[in-house]
């Protein structure tokens, strides 16, 4: 057995979101053997989604340390022991945030000592998958969460010449929960609702109105909108159009609830999960619980849940309303990565799913000489102007290094600073959620 396998082990894990925070975290549990001692290090990259003390609660995964900071003083954060670099590194970001980060530590590492660095996606990937995965490129697993996923991962890397090796299937992190045994009294019916899909109001005022109206026509059930967030946070993605805000004065039902917290829990007592495209569909059926995929606005990409076809979920409000229940293809369902009579990938189980990842992980910690600099595939050279831009976000020159200016880490911010940063967050989102939607309605008169 090597001996990363048993020794104690430090991870780091660099978030940018609420719900990457969670994937990131669980990933790195996942990634660790079971007999190592593990101390998880969270960092929170600031920036306009970094989640509230509230949303970390609901995500429920607890760090050994956690704290708020921006690209540059995670750099130095990485820099300053050099001779005792953490063992395992996750960047849990956008795709941007981890090319930048992946040139930064670069330039920081050198070829010195370093951590073996992680990175992958939270669920689907329905968008951008080439613009995405060749910003991922150069970390030492790009983590595909389903052999689908893995397949689709290595044709983009080997048709653009770059190294596929680093692509390794593993599965959904969250996935779990006790199996779906049965109907629940009272029976439950439970909408996930997305920041931004659809990106409407008139689309998403519709599906809130087909879920009041489903209430309605089944007095018996209990029926709730599952919220991503309260009015004024950030999620990954922007929501500008809260449906806490568009329910206000629509005279919901008595069985009708708006409810947050852990998805997990709030699936325990789910009968039937209703989505456009949400990730909660994969976590719904692995627990085989039956699950449906709405066709009322299209079956679009830009809705996300084309990502569905062939999966046997897809039905429209007026076959729900009618009592149909969409039974998934067992086929479709393996290839996703979720447990079809058990088996995540086709083989094996969920249990099982992180075995290739682990062990990856525990022979390049072991590698003779350490680990090679990181390698990415866009470089000045290949992307000049591409990578320049990307960089620069993050307060990086073209060669990783930070630009003079950037914000410093030298201390803590002092009650001023955290006030403005508060402040400046919070015109951020009110102009996100309040005067974005309404320039938009005057642009279209």
């Amino acid at each position: 057995m090597p001996a990363s396998a048993t020794k104690s082990l430090r991870v780091a894990v660099l978030a940018d979101s609420d719900t990457r925070w969670k994937w990131g975290a669980l990933t790195a549990r996942r990634l660790t053997p079971a007999a190592a001692e593990v101390r998880l290090d969270g960092y929170l990259l600031r920036g306009r989604a970094t989640p509230t003390p509230r949303q970390l609660e609901e995500v429920g995964v607890r760090a050994d340390s956690l704290r708020e900071v921006t690209g540059v003083e995670f750099l130095r954060a990485m820099s300053e022991a050099p001779d005792d670099p953490y063992d395992v590194l996750v960047l849990a970001l956008v795709g941007g945030g981890v090319q930048a980060m992946l040139h930064g530590l670069r330039a920081a590492w050198g070829s010195g000592k370093r951590p073996v660095v992680v990175t992958g996606y939270v669920g689907v990937v329905y968008e951008k998958l080439t613009d995405g995965l060749l910003l991922r490129h150069g970390a030492d697993l790009v983590l595909a969460n389903s052999r689908h996923d893995a397949d689709r991962f290595r044709a983009v890397y080997e048709g653009v010449g770059a190294d596929a090796s680093s692509v390794t299937e593993v599965a959904l992190p969250f996935l779990g929960g006790a199996p779906y045994t049965g109907e629940h009294e009272p029976h439950t019916v439970v909408f996930a609702a997305q920041p931004s899909v659809p990106d409407n109001r008139r689309d998403r005022t519709y599906l809130l109105n087909r879920l009041i109206e489903h209430a309605r026509k089944h007095p018996e059930r209990e029926v709730l909108l599952k919220l991503r967030s309260k009015p004024g946070e950030h999620t990954t993605h922007i929501e500008e159009l809260p449906y806490q805000k568009l329910a206000q004065g629509a005279g919901l039902p008595d069985n009708f609830r708006l409810v947050y917290g852990h998805m997990g829990e709030v699936l325990d007592r789910t009968d039937l999960l209703v989505t456009v495209s949400s990730t909660a569909a994969l976590e719904a059926l692995h627990r085989r619980i039956p699950t449906a995929v709405l066709t009322d606005l299209g079956v679009r990409e830009a809705l996300g849940n084309h990502h569905f076809t062939g999966s046997g979920c897809l039905a429209s409000w007026d076959q729900l309303d009618a009592g149909h229940r969409p039974v998934p293809d067992e086929e479709w369902v393996a290839r996703q990565g979720v447990a079809a009579g058990g088996a995540p990938s086709g083989g094996g189980s969920y249990a099982t799913a992180f075995d290739a990842a682990r062990e990856r992980i525990a022979k390049l910690l072991d590698r003779p000489g350490g680990l090679p600099p990181l390698t990415p595939y866009y470089t000045p050279e290949t992307a000049p102007g591409y990578l320049p831009g990307i960089l620069a976000r993050h307060h990086l020159g073209p060669d990783g290094v930070p630009l003079p200016g950037a914000p410093a880490a030298d201390k803590a911010p002092g009650p001023v600073r955290q006030i403005v940063r508060r402040a400046a967050r919070g015109a951020y989102r009110h102009g996100v959620q309040r005067v974005a939607p309404v320039i938009r309605r005057m642009g279209e008169l």
